[in-house]
């Protein structure tokens, strides 16, 4: 089946400027894209490549129209984009069917409809997969943990005892959800273990990145908020509440006790003190370093963290240092010459 400009259009809700009856074969990035691909544009900045991409259409915005090829025009480039990859590139790689024979799941494991266990996959005692949830191979659940429906927990992931995973929740290799928190008292010099006896909620609709540790609560819960998406390598620690539809981004760190409200956006690098709060709607910038609390709706970006209009300032003195170091010495030898001056005549 041909795949038209006019039925793209039609697919993404979107207001179609050019002939409808252009035939899509690919799709690709703005810079890479060749005749019969389709591609989009959604950031200003790259506004220019519009004039000389190769691709036969471009989605993008109404204030993104300074092109000549067919537009199609969308209040979200992005979102529309990422249907028209399931029509024109859907994945056929799919997942493992039914349970593998060599996946070892405990006897008083209740496994739902539909579920998809790979092999050398482990699910213990007590545990709980909802339907239609694919477990790939080298995964292990821990006893009386809790999988939702729908879910997708890729090679390698570690779910510990008792954690509680919700439904339509995605979890990319390598993660370890519930390791214990980093609890220690010092007695007589000696670092002794503080029991860590809580536990983590992955609540619905989060999507966790490769080699994410998020720790087990001391008594009560770690919570990640419904909708949140947690990019790679990321840090939590015990007993953090994340709110709902939250973006923390790669090699952030987040000490233990520390509350993030909902809709909160940590950059990349990003690092929390312990025990405090990040209010609703608050953007950390990269490589911030928070270490008091964050109202809601500020940005916040530098070390020790302030408010991003104050931050900058401060950066633009930190970059003038150079020139200010050499006019205050210009100054010092002025001031040295003139005390000296004044001895001689004095």
């Amino acid at each position: 089946m041909k795949l038209t400009l006019g039925k793209i259009a039609d697919t993404v809700k979107g207001e179609l400027v050019g002939d409808p009856d252009i035939v899509i074969t690919g799709i690709s990035g703005i810079k890479e894209a060749q005749k019969g691909d389709i591609t989009f544009l959604a950031n200003s900045k790259y506004q220019r490549l519009m004039k000389i991409t190769r691709a036969s259409a471009i989605i993008t915005s109404r204030g993104l129209m300074d092109s000549n090829k067919p537009l199609i025009i969308t209040t979200n480039p992005s979102l529309a984009f990422s249907k028209v990859i399931e029509l024109v590139a859907p994945n056929h790689i799919g997942y493992p069917k039914g349970i593998h024979p060599g996946a070892v799941i405990s006897k008083s494991a209740k496994i739902g409809k539909n579920v998809s266990i790979g092999p050398n996959a482990v699910i213990e005692n007590g545990v709980s997969v909802g339907d239609n949830t694919v477990i790939y191979g080298g995964c292990y659940a821990g006893s009386f943990a809790v999988i939702g429906e729908e879910c997708f927990i890729y090679p390698n992931v570690t779910i510990r005892e008792r954690v509680e995973i919700g439904n339509r929740v995605i979890i990319h290799s390598g993660t370890v959800i519930g390791s214990d928190g980093f609890g220690f008292a010092t007695v007589r010099g000696v670092q002794k273990k503080i029991p860590q006896i809580g536990t983590v909620v992955i609540e619905d609709d989060v999507e966790i990145g490769a080699n994410v540790t998020i720790d087990r609560a001391r008594f009560d819960k770690t919570v990640i908020g419904k909708g949140t998406k947690i990019d790679n390598l990321v840090q939590i620690a015990h007993n953090v509440i994340i709110g709902r539809n939250c973006i923390i981004v790669a090699q952030a760190g987040i000490s233990g006790s520390t509350t993030l409200g909902k809709g909160v956006i940590l950059a990349g690098q990003a690092g929390l003190v312990g025990h405090i709060t990040v209010g609703d709607g608050a953007i950390v910038a990269a490589q911030a370093g928070v270490t008091k609390s964050v109202s809601r709706g500020t940005k916040v970006s530098g070390y020790p963290a302030k408010p991003h209009r104050i931050a900058k300032r401060v950066n633009a003195c930190v970059q003038r240092l150079p020139e200010m170091y050499r006019k205050i010495k210009e100054l010092e030898e002025k001031i040295k010459h003139l005390e000296a001056s004044r001895n001689k005549n004095g």
